[in-house]
């Protein structure tokens, strides 16, 4: 069940690149009623314990009426690693927010994911929290999250059982909009265990977006990615580079 779970969310038609999914990145904040979102593709040059380039597409669709806000993301990532072997990650994301007051909402997930570089078989979320606007500025807006999650994870790894657990999930997000046609956009996640905070992972995302037309932007990201706990021969520390286009609708 919880494979089909998966599967319908992948059909459905998210970057899962790292173990944490940025659903901050480029976030539309808009006062406008309806559909909005974009499309991008990706290529990039990373290493975690191989070294290889990836190339990979995001679509991120919205929308938004009054209080209620409804977010989908879904990525699918191709890797070719040591230059001939090519392995792939995918992950999709639905997320409901409804505004009690300008500066407070409430959010409600779920997500679903695997990542074979990271031998992560299946991963499951399901998690609840607020989220606070603490900037009120056109030009900077800071947001702070602070949720709590259910999580279902399954190992390409014998020596690991099916881990079912609950953990904290806190992030701080940002955009800066210096000009017109230049945004910088970043994200840092928590995500500590409950019953063991020696087990956390922390991800940090920074995005430069260029505007080249009206719906048009080139994007360079770089993401940092740290797991206390990861299968055998997968390092705890991560990073990735990459830059690709973005068409905002």
């Amino acid at each position: 069940m919880r494979h089909l779970f998966f599967l319908v969310f992948i059909l459905s038609t998210f970057s899962a690149s790292g173990q944490i999914l940025n659903i901050e990145s480029l976030r539309k904040v808009t006062d406008t009623s309806g559909f909005t979102g974009f499309a991008s593709l990706d290529f990039s040059l990373k290493r975690d314990k191989n070294k290889y380039y990836e190339i990979g597409n995001e679509i991120h669709v919205q929308y938004k009426m009054r209080k209620h806000l409804v977010l989908w993301k879904n990525d699918l990532h191709l890797k070719s690693i040591e230059g001939n072997k090519f392995e792939n990650s995918a992950a999709a994301h639905l997320r409901y927010n409804y505004r009690f007051h300008p500066s407070i909402a409430g959010e409600i997930f779920v997500q679903a994911q695997y990542n074979k570089v990271s031998k992560i078989d299946f991963r499951g979320l399901i998690g609840l929290g607020p989220r606070f606007k603490l900037t009120n500025h056109e030009d900077y807006k800071v947001y702070l999250g602070v949720t709590m999650m259910y999580e279902q994870e399954e190992l390409d790894d014998k020596s690991i059982p099916v881990q079912r657990d609950f953990r904290g999930s806190s992030y701080v997000s940002f955009s800066l909009h210096p000009t017109s046609v230049l945004s910088i956009v970043g994200t840092t996640y928590y995500q500590p265990k409950i019953k063991d905070f020696k087990d956390y992972r922390v991800s940090s995302e920074t995005s430069l977006v260029f505007n080249v037309f009206t719906k048009l932007a080139f994007k360079t990201s770089y993401v940092f990615i740290y797991d206390s706990y990861t299968a055998q021969d997968i390092p705890t520390s991560q990073y990735e580079l990459k830059t690709g286009v973005v068409y905002n609708f």
